[in-house]
């Protein structure tokens, strides 16, 4: 129910601890929260990371009034009335064009939304004994949850992705872009091409589960938008506010894990000495620090670690922290419009990068290379960067998925294409499939 502008309002409570929940209670509480037409979970995987991954977080809602869809609405609808339920919404890679004089032409299987938050009705949250659910009948909440069924439910198999960019095209603009490179256009361009199926019939939470299983990563994510799904196994944070404190995470730098001991030791030793992974992390941490510049106190920039190697199911990624101390009276919406899109998904100089990108590429990224996070009633946020992601349509089938790597001048066409590939191999195992 709406309260008075100012009057926060104050939602029931059921702590539950930890040692009394079923071993499945989160799938089940998921499997429940999908059935809302608004849903966000947010999932840290228990993994270590420089200042921690998401909160574990769920919340839905059947409806979203008057929900922010640009971001002057953001602004507006933040400072609404007050209230301690978290806000939970997505930022699209297209939200560019409201920063920028830029365009998106290219195709769109997907069409999300460009921005949407909302503000549920019910919510969890886990603590380090407990959980708690907030509704306006949390008991009878926590029994809806313990009674929903779990279906029986088969390995999906979707035998074969199309891509939007054939492998002979994406090896001829990976040279063009070395070309811009050397003319001075960019100093470094992250290209990324998508992977489709149509007419696909899935379960959104169970392949979920299956991707988190195949894949844990400290900023997961399974959000729901009415027909519209995300399936997010993300390793990297785009943007966290905390107090005065903004703190951006870019990846840049992949390689393959060892299968045993020794080999993976001299994996991370080659990515850690690759002088072009190291220029890309660099220049990527570079633009970085000037977007924080445009909202933070003077001086306060800073780079606590640059080229930090972290280990994930799949691969060794160059992780580099960067933060600020955001200025007063700065907000959520005019952060965005000094920093997004992230570095990382762009590249160096950002604009004439994607105005680049909007040539090269054949299909619109959309919530690929945007964002899902959470809004805390303090203002802290925390937001991720949507990469190694299916998403989905219930309504249309479609399904699909984007993977990219940053191009520099001593790009090597086929190597890029390798990595592509690497960055995919959990999501095409997850669905049975092979790249046609």
């Amino acid at each position: 129910m709406p309260t008075p502008a100012g009057i926060p309002y104050l939602c029931p409570v059921l702590s539950v601890p930890l040692s009394e929940l079923p071993a499945d209670f989160r799938t089940r509480a998921l499997r429940w929260a999908a059935g809302f037409a608004h849903c966000a979970y947010f999932e840290p995987n228990a993994l270590p990371y420089p200042g921690g991954g998401f909160q574990r977080l769920l919340a839905v809602t059947h409806h979203a009034p008057a929900a922010p869809a640009t971001l002057p609405e953001l602004d507006e609808w933040l400072a609404g009335p007050a209230t301690e339920a978290p806000r939970c919404g997505f930022i699209t890679y297209d939200v560019k064009n409201e920063i920028e004089a830029l365009r998106s032409r290219n195709a769109a299987g997907l069409a999300w939304p460009h921005l949407h938050f909302f503000r549920p009705d019910a919510w969890l949250t886990w603590q380090e004994d407990a959980v708690k659910i907030h509704a306006p009948q949390p008991a009878a909440l926590y029994q809806q949850i313990l009674a929903t069924p779990l279906p029986a439910t088969a390995a999906p198999q979707v035998p074969t992705l199309r891509p939007r960019m054939p492998r002979p095209a994406y090896l001829a603009a990976v040279e063009a872009i070395r070309e811009d490179i050397l003319s001075g256009e960019v100093y470094e361009l992250n290209l990324c091409q998508e992977f489709y199926a149509e007419d696909v019939q899935l379960d959104p939470v169970d392949v979920f589960w299956r991707l988190t299983a195949a894949s844990p990563t400290p900023f997961a994510g399974f959000y729901r938008h009415h027909d519209h799904f995300l399936l997010c196994a993300s390793p990297e944070r785009f943007l966290r506010r905390q107090g005065r404190t903004l703190l951006s995470q870019p990846i840049k730098g992949t390689i393959r894990r060892g299968l045993t001991a020794a080999q993976d030791e001299q994996q991370r030793q080659t990515l850690l000495h690759d002088e072009k992974e190291r220029a890309e992390n660099l220049m990527i941490v570079d633009l970085v620090r000037n977007d924080l510049a445009r909202v933070a106190q003077p001086g306060t920039v800073q780079v606590p670690e640059l080229f930090g190697l972290y280990p994930f199911r799949h691969v060794w990624q160059m992780i580099s922290t960067v933060q600020a101390q955001v200025r007063a009276g700065v907000g959520l919406a005019e952060t965005l419009r000094a920093t997004f899109p992230m570095g990382s998904m762009t590249g160096a100089p950002k604009v004439r990068a994607m105005q680049l990108i909007e040539e090269y590429e054949c299909s619109r990224r959309g919530l690929y290379s945007g964002s899902i996070g959470y809004v805390l009633p303090t203002g802290d946020f925390d937001l991720n960067v949507v990469i190694r992601s299916l998403q989905y349509r219930a309504d249309t089938g479609y399904l699909s998925f984007q993977v990219g790597s940053a191009i520099t001048y001593d790009s090597v066409p086929e190597r890029e294409y390798e990595e592509c590939l690497l960055k995919a191999q959990a999501l095409l195992e997850v669905l049975g499939a092979v790249v046609k």
